[in-house]
């Protein structure tokens, strides 16, 4: 594992159907018809899945539904009401008496309709809120769970970011859509529901009319909409490249500048950049194009509107009121159903979100422990693997009948070229990997009669590659051994050889690491990581060339460090330079997943094969293609 790994992508974008309205994703309020929607392999069965999370709260949610409802219909109504005031007042432009009585108590009710509408607004968005973050607190703490369950090889075949993508994006983009767009479904539907009956009500003739319109604004928008898709494609494709050069140049600035490449990198940045500017003026030009053309088709409506009104006004078939109200109306009638359009849009994505969750959490998880699952109290460190079989692929088998005998306090080296098995056979050790067949056991317990965490606390690993985390150098050597004590740590790190450096740093072992742990050399990252395997007190070890990263002098320190560490614990050394394994009680020499020679330094050297070429390769360079195939 490498310390720190990048979540992938690092473009900063949301995953697809993220925040309803993002860059790219056209005019407000038609639902960004110009942008791609990703859309789920199986839409109905993700949706009554997603239904399900929700069946907890349906008491909660039928309330919802109530206020959403009533809020809506509080509000449709409220332009009749005023119309009904406007009539009232427009007696006085033929000499008729205006009753002000009866206009104060149609504005009283009118004050009062708007002041409830908010109020059961408020109590709708209030409740929601809390459905949808405490839905989303469950789908979070399963998300979890489920990690602590899935296999190594769940992690080792997708990116960081792909994983990350899923936890934060998706289930981010889930609880918006909970929260805002299902009620924005609800009342959008009622409203459109309940306009069209209280235009209805006042002129089915105008209601026509306006009804006319909407084919030809959802044709315009349609012709529109699917010229700029293309566009919109070849936005998100540029975004996606320029991305990738930022992120690429930001994490190599220090070869770029090494081998003097930053006018070239900025050359490509301003190329690309251009590309993205055009493409992405181009788009938001075309969606921008809609709603002048949705506006000028429903002014044209509201023109025909007025004068059929006025018609209707001088025929006495309705008063002026009711043209008041039913303009306003036909306001609120666009409206619904390019929020309708948006929520379709949103709605699809976030179905695509949760099918990305659900397929998280129907990952094939480890193999459950056994139910009378073996403890060892007081390990020795046997090791014994017998007709071990195993291969990341059941087609392809990369150990075969593997048997190896390690006894208690032995050192055992494991060497070879790259993709001899070498690192498979310490995931199979610490079963994070299963065996397709054979045993392990350590101290006669069968690894798989254990209980993993019980193995696991025998084990303790300094790799190559060091992991630290964001924190204090004393939580990062502590996280060795739970509840260890301020003077062990010490202790720990002295043994290191850690202690020295870290009383230089200004804050000593309160330094805090950063992201990276780039304010500490990589010797120092890797003292810290053998003080954590010391602090562990393990009963066997697995070492990946722990001294790779450190100078010379520091090496004899280290190496004599873990000399005192080894003793009486039984050890597996993943060795690169053959110089560090010399002392080894047993050196295992692999190839293709197979052990090909077995034996100390000394036997392996007089039997001329393979390991006596590789060594000799690395003292004396007479062997260039073993030298080439040492790792």
């Amino acid at each position: 594992m490498s310390e720190h790994t990048r979540s992938g992508g690092g473009t900063g974008r949301p995953a697809p159907g993220g925040p309803m309205r993002g860059p790219g994703m056209g005019p407000p309020g038609f639902g960004g018809m110009g942008m791609p929607v990703q859309k789920a392999k199986n839409f109905r069965q993700t949706l009554v899945r997603l239904i399900a999370y929700l069946k907890p709260h349906r008491f909660k949610l039928v309330f919802v539904v109530l206020a959403a409802a009533l809020s809506t219909l509080f509000s449709i109504y409220s332009p009749d009401v005023t119309g009904k005031a406007v009539t009232e007042l427009s007696k006085g432009l033929i000499g008729a008496k205006i009753d002000f009585d009866v206009v104060n108590i149609i504005l009283i009710k009118l004050a009062a309709l708007y002041v409830i509408s908010s109020l059961f607004s408020y109590l709708q968005q209030y409740m929601m809120a809390g459905v949808a973050q405490r839905t989303v607190y469950d789908l979070r703490k399963q998300v979890n769970e489920k990690f602590a369950r899935l296999p190594l090889k769940f992690y080792d075949s997708r990116t960081n970011g792909e994983i990350l993508s899923r936890v934060v994006n998706d289930v981010d983009n889930i609880s918006t859509t909970l929260q805002q767009s299902l009620t924005q479904f609800i009342t959008s539907f009622i409203t459109l529901v309940g306009v069209i009956i209280m235009m209805l009500t006042i002129s089915p003739l105008m209601t026509l009319i306006v009804f006319l319109t909407i084919p030809v604004s959802l044709v315009a928008a349609g012709v529109i909409a699917k010229k700029s898709q293309v566009q919109f494609v070849r936005q998100q494709a540029e975004l996606g490249k320029l991305n990738g050069h930022v992120e690429e140049m930001y994490t190599g600035h220090k070869i770029v500048k090494a081998f003097g490449h930053e006018r070239k990198s900025l050359e490509q940045f301003n190329e690309m950049n251009e590309k993205l500017y055009e493409s992405g003026w181009r788009a938001q030009f075309v969606s921008g194009i809609i709603m002048p053309i949705m506006t000028l088709i429903g002014n044209i409506g509201y023109v025909f509107v007025s004068i059929v009104g006025g018609v209707l006004v001088t025929k006495r078939a309705i008063e002026l009121g009711d043209i008041l109200a039913f303009i306003t109306y036909t306001r609120q009638f666009t409206m619904p159903i390019t929020q309708l359009a948006t929520i379709s849009n949103v709605i699809q994505s976030t179905i695509a979100s949760a099918e990305r969750v659900f397929e998280l959490l129907d990952e094939e998880e480890e193999e459950p422990e056994a139910s009378d699952a073996k403890t060892i109290a007081a390990p020795k460190g046997n090791v014994r693997f017998e007709r071990v079989k195993f291969g990341y692929s059941p087609e392809k088998a990369l150990i075969d009948n593997m048997n190896i005998d390690v006894k208690s306090g032995q050192t055992v080296a494991i060497v070879g070229p790259t993709g001899a098995g070498k690192t498979t056979l310490i995931n199979l050790l610490m079963r994070f990997y299963e065996l397709q067949d054979g045993q392990i056991a350590i101290d006669g317990v069968p690894i798989t009669a254990m209980q993993r965490s019980g193995l696991r606390r025998m084990f303790g690993m300094v790799l190559q590659d060091t992991w630290l985390f964001n924190g204090t150098i004393r939580d990062n050597i502590g996280y060795g051994r739970e509840g260890a004590s301020e003077e062990e740590i010490v202790e720990a790190a002295k043994a290191a050889h850690a202690d020295h450096f870290i009383r230089t740093l200004p804050d000593g072992y309160d330094t805090i690491l950063n992201e990276e742990a780039s304010n500490i050399s990589q010797g120092q990252k890797q003292l810290l990581t053998i003080a954590r395997a010391i602090l562990a007190d393990p009963s066997i070890l697995i070492l990946d060339e722990a001294t790779s990263s450190v100078d010379t002098r520091t090496e004899v320190y280290i190496q004599k460090a873990m000399n005192d560490l080894m003793q009486g614990r039984t050890s597996f050394v993943i060795a690169h330079r053959l110089s560090t394994i010399r002392d080894a009680d047993l050196i295992l020499v692999m190839d293709k997943g197979t052990i090909i020679e077995q034996g100390t330094h000394t036997e392996l050297l007089s039997r001329h094969g393979f390991y006596a070429d590789l060594y000799n390769s690395q003292f004396t360079g007479k062997s260039i293609q073993a030298d080439t195939n040492a790792v």
